[in-house]
């Protein structure tokens, strides 16, 4: 049975804004975590993302902030009472909105403050005051190195997604901002499992914590359709082209394992005329902000990300996701199509399966508890093979059961020669080389080959090299030259 929000008599403020944002029915993880907060108890929480986990520590952080409440326009009368701990830039910034809303009709000031931004603006908002800080460590770090904000006055901590916080490598920052926190404090924890380390952190910081546990991770979406196709490494993009156009699919989420192969993606699903934009670990933050706001806003069609857009993003209407790449850990597949299929709509995730994820598939399928049927896919560009017939769905199934047959469309398909790199592309730094047709030969056969491809670094640390290369000793004269030189 469901709980509504009007049954925690929450102050006036706060009951508005959530009446606002249209929110009446609590989730799971609100009913079980917001009364055990408003008693000041610590809480270990497992929840995966898109629960409304923000909404179950916030709440009832900002009703038991309320006393702190005034209209003072001193620094001083706003300390920083509530930290809230995240791994990403993205879900930092989300986070912050979200408790802004909650808070709007308050006095409570809240700020956020993360990487790949400049500190001057995150300065002066820490200098006017602020009661809630939400941030990544590194840059919290910074901030506090830079004496720009205190926490001795902190009264709650969150550290959310604390397992991809440690898988990320922040366990030594979160330390460090720990030890700079009152010892007594209200702590909130809340990852998508209990690993050991994360339970090794709780018993760390937390004290007699209350632990909930809903919606485990394996918990896929009933909304959501999983398809899984093979498909060769080299016909991924082909693939991907020919089911956006017989899904219609109009706007998708599109997952690779690597900031370089998404880079890589972007740039020629762009080449072939689709709407695509990279988003990585790599892109500057106003880069990777404006990405999701023109994704958000429709501008922007396909979005191809790394695991960094897997968790907390809710952007809303995604009717597709593709996993080009299976990822490394089965949870992280759960993560990635969970951006589908959200608030009761339907979506499809299509997953692209080669010959060398099967460890990963059989981990997925023990994780969400199914079997996962790997579907053969004819593309277009074999369909004429055998006759252009889409319909035999069969023939796509004997390319995979018969070496021989994929070797004769593998023979039949044009040979791909590499169009020429552009000198600005920071990924290829090597020169063009065009392809040499079967029976060619290049001109330097039998001689000699050029040293090709070397960087202009190792070319001036070889000439370096000669410079002082030591003389070589003159050849000893012949006999015959010897008597020719004394009877000169």
């Amino acid at each position: 049975m469901t709980q509504a929000f009007s049954e925690l008599s929450l102050a006036e403020p706060l009951a508005r804004a959530i009446a606002e944002m249209g929110f009446s029915a609590m989730t799971p993880i609100q009913a079980q975590a917001i009364p055990v907060v408003l008693q000041g108890r610590d809480v270990m929480g497992a929840a995966q993302t898109g629960t409304g986990k923000t909404a179950a520590f916030s709440l009832p952080l900002l009703q038991r902030m309320l006393k702190h409440e005034n209209a003072s326009t001193s620094p001083a009368r706003h300390p920083v009472r509530a930290l809230v701990l995240l791994p990403t830039r993205e879900l930092a910034d989300q986070v912050a909105q979200q408790i802004a809303l909650y808070a709007k009709h308050t006095q409570l000031r809240s700020t956020v403050v993360f990487g790949g931004m400049d500190m001057k603006p995150q300065t002066a908002e820490l200098k006017k005051g602020v009661e809630i800080l939400v941030a990544t460590p590194g840059r919290l770090l910074d901030h506090i190195e830079a004496k720009n904000c205190v926490l001795n006055q902190v009264e709650y901590v969150v550290l959310d997604e604390a397992d991809r916080m440690l898988d990320i490598g922040f366990l030594p920052d979160l330390q460090r901002i720990l030890s700079y926190l009152p010892k007594t404090r209200t702590t909130l924890l809340f990852s998508a499992t209990f690993s050991p380390e994360i339970k090794r952190l709780a018993g760390s910081y937390l004290q007699d914590p209350v632990t909930i546990e809903v919606a485990r991770s394996n918990a896929t979406a009933s909304t959501i359709e999983q398809r899984f196709f093979r498909v060769d490494e080299d016909d991924k993009r082909q693939a991907l082209k020919q089911l956006l156009r017989e899904k219609g699919v109009k706007q998708a989420f599109v997952f690779l394992n690597s900031k370089l192969g998404c880079a890589r993606m972007a740039r020629a699903l762009e080449r072939d005329g689709l709407n695509a934009v990279a988003l990585h670990g790599d892109k500057s933050q106003d880069e990777r902000l404006k990405a999701l706001d023109a994704f958000k806003k429709g501008e922007v069609d396909l979005l191809i990300c790394t695991d960094v857009a897997a968790r907390g993003l809710d952007i809303k209407d995604v009717p597709a996701v593709f996993n080009l790449d299976i990822p490394f850990n089965a949870e992280d597949y759960v993560h990635r199509i969970g951006r589908t299929g959200r608030a009761g709509a339907s979506g499809i995730a299509i997953s692209f399966v080669t010959g060398r994820d099967v460890k990963q598939l059989a981990e997925i399928e023990k994780l969400i508890g199914k079997k996962a049927e790997v579907e053969s896919l004819l593309l277009e560009s074999d369909q004429r093979r055998f006759g252009g017939a889409p319909a035999r769905q069969n023939d796509g199934q004997r390319l995979w059961s018969d070496p021989q047959a994929r070797a004769e469309v593998r023979s039949e398909r044009p040979t791909r020669v590499r169009a020429p790199r552009a000198s600005s592309d920071p990924f290829f730094d090597q020169p063009y080389q065009p392809a040499l047709a079967s029976d060619a030969k290049p001109e330097w056969e039998g001689k000699a080959q050029p040293a090709r491809g070397l960087s202009p670094f190792i070319k001036s640390k070889r000439k370096v090299a000669a410079l002082f290369r030591p003389a070589a000793a003159p050849a000893p004269a012949s006999a015959a030259e010897s008597s020719t030189e004394a009877a000169s």
